[in-house]
């Protein structure tokens, strides 16, 4: 590229993409986020397979957001099938999304955006001057991982949630344990809070958009729902979702992308505070209160200190989500009888909506439909990096190529899933 901003490799985020931003005269001309990374097909792969090996391959589209896809498909397929499960499986599998909540958020928080803030290319190098954060981001992290580990079987792609309930259930004293170490974490991660809440964030990216995230039931705050709440003040049926998402082929990217109304969205935890963040509780909910501003609407950055308070407030809910599931006597697996269906269902996986969209005929997959987050917001992406550039070039910045990066990273894209599938089009 003769002129303009090329950055080839985005460094930490998950999966392989880059940015290129196109200038004339000064002016910025085009702005592409490009994912290089190679599709997987799923979407095509699956077709023709039960609905139990449905589960298992969508669920290795990525091995980050491995729950939220195990669990929408899961959902989807129960709701196809008019399968009805026990409470102590719906609360199980609500104690594993936060688990992968923890690990993801801590994960991104700690490890991939902090060090841009102190000018540092990695959490490691950040040991010298802040060894005590450092390793208190592997604890918490590890926390994540390890409960993924009992309920899932093991710690990536586990195999242990199934339709109709788990294949082995976790022992009180095992529950406990993760209990008691909840508590114990609490503090530190809202400690850490104000100290992620103290440092200078940027304006020169601020335009606004709109946000979306799914509905919890009963005036709650939460990570799945029924149906999907808009900035605007709309809500629809996740079964509309074809409406909000509008998915279609860019030529410069394997990445599918979105729109609503013919303009980008966004999706993830800045979208969920803005719009259902009056329904946390705890300490999540105080410091959602002191740190919540209008900047937020307008700054995608936010979305870093967004991620941080939900983690706070997923290790808030496990030791009485724990309690609640000891009270229950356990349950078989629930047997599929009806083979036949079609449905759609939403979660909120960390980095926003997540929809699984199933027909299901004699048992075998016939038609599936997934729109992951990624696939949602890099139109916004693009947007914001567009703004962005346009000023620090203007300003002559020396850290222009630094700054967009942090743009792209404060999203916390998921590259892997937004490639699970693309078409060829012959010009």
């Amino acid at each position: 590229m003769s002129k303009g901003i090329n950055v080839k490799v985005l460094s930490r985020v998950e999966g392989d993409g880059g940015i290129k931003v196109y200038v004339k005269n000064n002016k910025v001309e085009q702005v592409l986020v490009d994912i290089f990374e190679g599709p997987r097909m799923i979407e095509a792969l699956v077709r023709g397979k039960t609905f139990q090996e449905n589960v298992s391959l969508v669920s290795r589209i990525c091995a980050i957001c491995t729950v939220s896809h195990r669990y929408a498909s899961i959902k989807a397929i129960e709701k196809a099938l008019k399968v009805e499960v026990p409470e102590k499986i719906q609360l199980l599998r609500k104690l594993l999304h936060l688990a992968e909540y923890i690990e993801s958020h801590i994960l991104h928080v700690y490890f991939l955006a902090l060090p841009d803030f102190f000018r540092k290319p990695s959490a490691i190098a950040l040991l010298p001057t802040h060894k005590e954060t450092v390793v208190e981001a592997i604890t918490l992290k590890k926390y994540g991982t390890e409960l993924m580990k009992l309920l899932m079987g093991r710690k990536i792609h586990g195999e242990n949630p199934q339709v109709g309930g788990f294949g082995r259930l976790p022992t009180n004293k095992e529950l406990d344990e993760f209990a008691e170490k909840a508590k114990e974490y609490i503090p530190q991660l809202a400690a850490f809070i104000d100290v992620l809440a103290s440092l200078e964030i940027p304006d020169y990216c601020e335009r606004e958009t709109t946000f979306m995230c799914c509905n919890p039931p009963n005036n709650e705050f939460g990570f799945e729902g029924d149906s999907i709440l808009i900035s605007t003040g709309e809500e629809y049926p996740v079964e509309e979702y074809k409406k909000l998402t509008n998915e279609r082929v860019v030529p410069h990217s394997y990445a599918k992308r979105s729109r609503y109304n013919d303009k980008p969205f966004t999706v993830g935890a800045l979208a969920r505070l803005i719009l259902i963040g009056d329904r946390l509780t705890g300490l999540a909910k105080e410091k959602f209160e002191k740190y919540y501003t209008e900047k937020w609407k307008v700054n995608p950055l936010y979305n870093n200190l967004a991620q941080a308070i939900e983690a706070l407030w997923s290790f808030e809910q496990i030791p009485e989500l724990v309690e609640k599931i000891k009270a229950l006597p356990d349950s078989e697996i629930v047997e599929v009888k009806n083979l036949n269906g079609k449905a759609t269902a939403a979660v909120e996986a960390p980095r926003g909506i997540l929809y699984h969209s199933y027909e299901i005929k004699d048992g075998k997959m016939v038609n599936v439909d997934i729109i992951t987050p990624t696939a949602q917001f890099l139109d916004d992406v693009e947007e914001y990096i567009r703004v962005a550039a346009e000023k620090l070039i203007a300003e002559k910045n020396e850290e222009t190529e630094l700054h967009l990066e942090m743009i792209a990273r404060a999203y916390d894209p998921c590259i892997s899933c937004s490639c699970h599938m693309v078409k060829l089009i012959e010009k």
